[in-house]
């Protein structure tokens, strides 16, 4: 990891969302040099599923040798970001380096997004950064190297990243967009930079979105800190970078990237908007895990219903159990094309819960659409859901957190099948 170095000693951090995950990662990294961080974030009390308030961040980072200010904020509301900015001045006499961390995702298409979510990935992302820099800016101008981060991807045109989830795309790309124009607008006063991590970042967060299985296939958000504390280090001039933390890192030295996983040697999974074509992404997945094999005679395949799916669907009846059904509490509908296309059903969520083919009788909870082959080999342990879907292979409609936990559904049933 990244050795400290002292050079933030007494600066002034201004962290949008630092209560928890990423934001707070870099707090406690600067926190470390006896910096001063800002704590902007809205959470007052806990949360039941995302542990964390701004008092018990400031707690830890003072706990580390540095000085906290934690402010109820949220990004959305001009007014308390304004009275963060001065409070902020007030106690420790300028803001020297501003991190926008502030986030809201939602991953669905345009006939399935909310207008609700997408005003709220809008104001949060795109406009919140755009708001608290242009708040921040007249003090980090004053400071002797101001920075200003915004945690947001490379400016990627390639359209799969926009397809299946449009909204969020572009207010992420709002965040980089003000990187690309207030680096430019303010050359040789501020640098402006973006940081995007490699792979997949492990938060409580991301346990909420994909479950606590896909831990191991993310690192954890120290790697981000480090990037960032050796962006701070860097000189203004430092300025209109697109940093991937990774490759950053490397420049810095930094050669064991081990220690960054939470489970050393286990592959990692990308991260959006990287310049990778979408069916090498699939091709690394197919690496994860053992493969298990359907014996052939365990299950009678009927005359009509035969062929690598028809397997797959007795494999996975033959597999539910109560514990299985109880845990998901959901109804699953594939929309299948190619080699042996077809509708099918896997319903866990009615009593013992059970397969078949054809529309699901009751209301589905989610359906998804793939080739029959890209089926098979998810359910064989050959690709995993998670980056099917990032990669265009998977469309999903319908509820997304019980999309999410198909992952861990596959994972009870290896052991079974």
């Amino acid at each position: 990891m990244l050795q400290n170095t002292g050079k933030l000693a007494g600066r002034t951090l201004f962290i949008t969302g630092a209560s928890r995950g990423i934001g707070k990662a870099i707090a406690l990294k600067a926190a470390k040099d006896g910096a001063n961080i800002v704590i902007a974030a809205k959470t007052a009390e806990a949360h039941p599923k995302l542990p964390g308030t701004i008092y018990t961040a400031a707690e830890e980072i003072e706990a580390v040798g540095g000085k906290a200010l934690p402010c109820l904020v949220d990004v959305r509301d001009e007014e308390q970001i304004s009275e963060a900015v001065k409070n902020a001045v007030k106690t420790f006499g300028g803001i020297d380096i501003l991190i926008n961390n502030a986030s809201a995702i939602n991953l669905t298409g345009t006939l399935d997004t909310p207008m609700k979510k997408v005003d709220l990935m809008m104001s949060v992302n795109s406009r919140g950064t755009y708001l608290t820099s242009k708040l921040c800016i007249p003090h980090l101008k004053k400071s002797a190297n101001g920075h200003i981060l915004n945690l947001s991807p490379p400016l990627n045109m390639n359209p799969v990243w926009f397809k299946n989830h449009c909204a969020y795309t572009m207010a992420k790309y709002g965040m980089s967009m003000c990187v690309l124009g207030m680096a430019e607008e303010f050359m040789g006063e501020i640098a402006v930079n973006a940081l995007w991590p490699k792979t997949a970042i492990h938060t409580a967060a991301m346990d909420m979105l994909g479950g606590s299985e896909v831990s191991s296939q993310c690192r954890k958000p120290e790697i981000m800190a480090d990037a960032a504390y050796a962006i701070f280090c860097r000189p203004k001039s430092f300025t209109g970078n697109f940093v991937i933390d990774e490759e950053f890192l490397q420049t810095e030295g930094i050669r064991d990237f081990d220690v960054y996983a939470v489970e050393p040697g286990h592959p990692l999974l990308p991260d959006f908007f990287l310049d990778e074509d979408p069916v090498s992404l699939a091709k690394k997945m197919q690496d994860y895990g053992a493969t298990p094999k359907f014996e052939a005679g365990k299950q009678q395949v009927s005359a009509t219903a035969q062929g690598p799916v028809a397997e797959t669907f007795k494999a996975i009846d033959g597999a539910l159990t109560p514990e299985v059904v109880k845990s998901t509490a959901g109804v699953y509908q594939f929309e299948l094309s190619g080699d042996h296309p077809g509708t099918w059903y896997i319903d866990l969520k009615n009593e013992n819960g059970g397969t078949g083919q054809g529309s699901f009788p009751g209301k589905a909870d989610v359906q998804m659409n793939m080739s029959s082959e890209d089926f098979v080999k998810m359910f064989a342990g050959k690709m995993k859901p998670t980056l099917a879907f990032m990669s265009g292979r998977l469309k999903i409609k319908g509820d997304m957190t019980l999309a999410i936990k198909l992952e861990k559904l596959m994972t009870q049933l290896k052991s079974k099948l």
